[in-house]
């Protein structure tokens, strides 16, 4: 295979698991293999500049800052949707429907519609020529929006091609929206780091789509749903019918339509329902009121649409809403319950964070007994104090917060809360830095430092170490057997297996149990495994202050080391890509501290990874394995040992192992109840090794055996 047509395969592979893991939710290969694909194409066109094109997965991200914006006038206006908070108003749109359309239009009063979720985002308008992306633009002011094409294009959601080939000019509507797990990673950050937290999903959502550096807004973990589209300039889908030499790309109603971006490779929310009559799209919206808890991303209501293109231009539009569509909206549920007192959490940078203990109350479902005051300038703004009754709501139905006091119901003499001055774990002085909201323990040694940073250091977007719950780390931390990260690494089995764990039984007893031998030895074969992660897992594990997972990749990417990141000056890090004089500074001061060097040094001699590796490492002693090139998936249980030593022994070979089944993969190595992986190993046609098999693939080093 020559290297264009490599690329070309490469682009291809790329693409499609992009729409697996962005748009379907459903990905084939780990992220490991991913990489390595994104890799092996960055290869080939660092070497061939010609064959680099404006699709290319790899100039997602131009990483030029924008000086501004440019204005773009909308080709048809984006109108805002008018809104219905109550049964009784979306009955008097259906109404209204129904008045404004003549008989003509109706066989029925059962008008169908598509109901949809409303995602809660920035309005976002995507144009495609000839299947290619050429523009992104923000709503604006409805007639005239921002070009932000350069952002849009670092959303791996929006794909830079369509998956058909689609002649013209088309242009597709949708909501750009953060992900609650990224909106919650944001925040933790900022407010770790003494900026100002996000207020919601949202109001993240448009700062950052509105940010002139396109890497930052790469980082930010931005998705999008589109909903509408039309030709530019072409003829519309009702004048076209009957005439298939003119026809429209575009249906004449609007669940084909949804169907057809989902063709195109478009992410389309998949609750859409079309629904006849008002009737049924009022059991959708009681449906939406419990889906929307399960949800990864906020959405503030249901969108009900007229299905045909016909009948929504019989209507037409107001100046400012289409008269053939509504939102709706019903308010927040919000609670009213004791705040009985506040205390302060302390996080791994030091970093001190106000809550309150509730008497629980119950709120969109679940019960509440905790929530968060985000800090001490916040409870001051809204005069919130203990023993207040307070309002209680889920920001984006996720997160519970206190909205502020009911001053009617305070009782007589409460005083007005104020920061404690030393920490609660250790006693030490705690401190503001100049144009921070947040105060900070300064003391490395607090065991409420280590053990959050224990956490953050095994978790999964740090070293991904399995088998560590916070009863684990509070009992390493508090008998001293970690003192520092470096300590995990020296962990003995038979002292680990003395250790109890305590469960929580379904009557509300607790249960204590011993660790075990047999969870002692699990745990130490995860954290042998974890050495040799990717070395961005353990910078960002560390918690620099400052440096979240973005930043830890930027380092290693760009200095290939820990020798090189501990020995660089600021100066040196500030010419790297994306390297502030914030993030240089907290670099340089975490590795000038002589404790610190001796964790790297420590970690080191432990065998944790410290350089960047081009490709997944071999365990064993020589460069080629003799399952080098194979690729496994482990499921079940296994007899003879855990799956983390299966998984030693496999990279032992120069194989690798994967978290999901697909037709890339060599084979499934299936234990005792196997499950879905099994099930869908046998749909796709891949092997399936028993593990007698896998012992004797592993003691012959040759796969033929088993065949």
């Amino acid at each position: 295979m020559n290297p264009s047509e490599r690329i070309n395969e490469l682009r291809r592979l790329i693409r499609h698991h992009e729409e697996r893991y962005y748009v379907l939710n459903d990905p084939e290969i780990s992220d490991a293999e991913f990489d390595a694909l994104m890799h092996d194409l960055k290869i080939l066109e660092t070497k061939h500049p010609k064959l680099i094109t404006e699709d290319s997965p790899t100039q997602r991200v131009s990483g030029r800052v924008a000086k501004g914006f440019q204005a773009i006038d909308h080709p048809e206006p984006m109108l805002s949707l008018d809104n219905a908070y109550s049964e009784a108003e979306l009955q008097s749109f259906n109404d209204r429907v129904l008045r404004g359309l003549s008989s003509k239009h109706l066989r029925s009063k059962k008008i169908p519609y598509v109901a949809e979720f409303k995602i809660d985002g920035l309005s976002i308008a995507l144009t495609y020529k000839d299947g290619l992306l050429i523009r992104g633009t923000t709503r604006g002011d409805g007639l005239r929006g921002e070009d932000v094409t350069s952002n849009v294009r670092t959303i791996r959601a929006i794909p830079l091609r369509l998956s058909e080939e689609v002649k013209g000019t088309i242009e597709i509507r949708g909501e750009v929206y953060l992900p609650y797990r990224e909106f919650e990673r944001i925040n933790t950050y900022r407010r770790e780091a003494g900026e100002a937290v996000f207020a919601n999903p949202r109001n993240a959502a448009a700062g950052t789509m509105r940010n002139l550096n396109p890497v930052l807004v790469a980082r930010r973990g931005l998705s999008v749903f589109v909903y509408q589209a039309f030709q530019v300039g072409g003829v519309s889908a009702e004048a076209s019918d009957g005439d298939d030499s003119n026809r429209s790309l575009i249906p004449n109603n609007h669940a084909m339509l949804l169907k057809l971006l989902r063709q195109w490779g478009l992410p389309v929310e998949s609750h859409w329902r079309r629904c006849l009559g008002v009737e049924k799209v009022l059991e959708f919206c009681q449906e939406w009121a419990e889906i929307r808890k399960t949800l990864e991303f906020e959405t503030d209501g249901v969108v009900i649409k007229l299905d045909q293109l016909a009948l929504r231009n019989s209507l037409g539009a107001t100046s400012k809403f289409p008269r053939w569509a509504i939102a709706f909206k019903p308010v927040a549920e919000q609670q009213v319950t004791l705040l009985k007192k506040i205390e302060v959490d302390v996080g791994r940078t030091g970093a001190v964070t106000p809550f309150a203990v509730l008497e629980p109350v119950t709120v969109s479902g679940s019960t509440i007994s905790m929530a968060t005051l985000h800090n001490a300038d916040y409870i001051a703004r809204r005069d919130i104090r203990e023993n207040d009754w307070v309002i209680i709501e889920k920001a984006g139905e996720v997160i519970p917060q206190v909205i502020g006091p009911v001053l009617d119901r305070r009782p007589k003499g409460v005083k007005a809360w104020t920061m404690p001055s030393t920490c609660p774990k250790c006693g030490s002085d705690l401190n503001r830095g100049e144009g921070e909201v947040v105060w900070r323990c300064e003391n490395n040694a607090c065991q409420a430092r280590l053990g959050r940073g224990l956490q953050h250091f095994v978790s999964r977007v740090a070293m991904d170490i399995e088998g560590f719950g916070e009863s684990l780390i509070n009992q390493l931390v508090n008998t001293g057997m970690v003192r520092d990260y470096s300590d995990i690494y020296f962990l003995d089995e038979k002292a680990l297996s003395q250790l109890t764990s305590t469960s929580i039984r379904s009557d509300g007893k607790s249960i204590t149990r011993r660790f075990g031998q047999k969870t002692a030895t699990k745990l130490v074969d995860q954290i042998n495994l974890s050495k040799n992660k990717e070395l961005w897992r353990l910078i960002h594990g560390l918690g620099i202050r400052h440096v979240g997972e973005q930043g830890a990749r930027v380092l290693a990417d760009e200095f290939k080391s820990m020798t090189a990141i501990v020995s660089a000056t600021e100066e040196q890090l500030q010419e790297k890509s994306d390297i502030g004089p914030v993030v240089a500074a907290s670099v340089r001061s975490y590795f000038s501290e002589a404790k610190n060097l001796t964790l790297i040094n420590r970690l080191r001699d432990a065998g944790v990874t410290m350089e960047v590796r081009t490709e997944l490492p071999i365990v064993g002693t020589s460069e080629k394995g003799p399952l080098t090139g194979n690729t496994y998936v482990l499921s079940g249980t296994l007899e003879s040992m855990t799956r983390a030593q299966a998984s030693v022994k496999i990279e032992h070979f120069g194989g690798k192992v994967a978290k999901t089944v697909s037709r890339q993969i060599t084979a499934l190595i299936a234990g005792n109840d196997a499950g879905s992986k099994l099930d869908r190993a046998k749909k796709l046609g891949v092997l399936i090794l028993s593990e007698p098999e896998f012992l004797e693939l592993i003691k012959s080093g040759s796969q033929d055996s088993v065949h």
